[in-house]
């Protein structure tokens, strides 16, 4: 059951192909930070790079979290125009991409 004031945390991790390079990845993380700007239903966004001591990431390196107001702003990125071409952009240079999506609970 969802908290009326909770935030719908969208998490994207990323497990870059061994033959991206430094400035494939770099244009795809620089791509990723840009949505914010052009997608209006995005409330927040942060990301990193892995650097757990427990060796358990299991080749993912890049976490992006994106913050949504609602299921329905959640709803309109991932067909949005803008989120389409960054995804088209990385694509190529991905090996695999997990995504979990929670509302946050304090």
């Amino acid at each position: 059951m969802r908290d009326e004031d909770a935030m719908l945390r969208h998490v994207v991790l990323f497990r870059f192909k061994t033959s991206s390079t430094a400035t494939e990845i770099g244009r795809v993380v620089e791509a990723f930070r840009q949505l914010p700007a052009r997608i209006d239903a995005i409330a927040g966004f942060e990301w990193g790079e892995d650097v757990s001591p427990e060796g358990k990431a299991r080749g993912y390196t890049h976490c992006f979290v994106l913050t949504f107001r609602t299921a329905e702003d959640r709803d309109a990125y991932l067909p949005h125009p803008a989120h389409q071409a960054f995804s088209a952009l990385a694509r190529p240079c991905l090996e695999d991409v997990c995504v979990v999506d929670y509302w946050a609970r304090g």
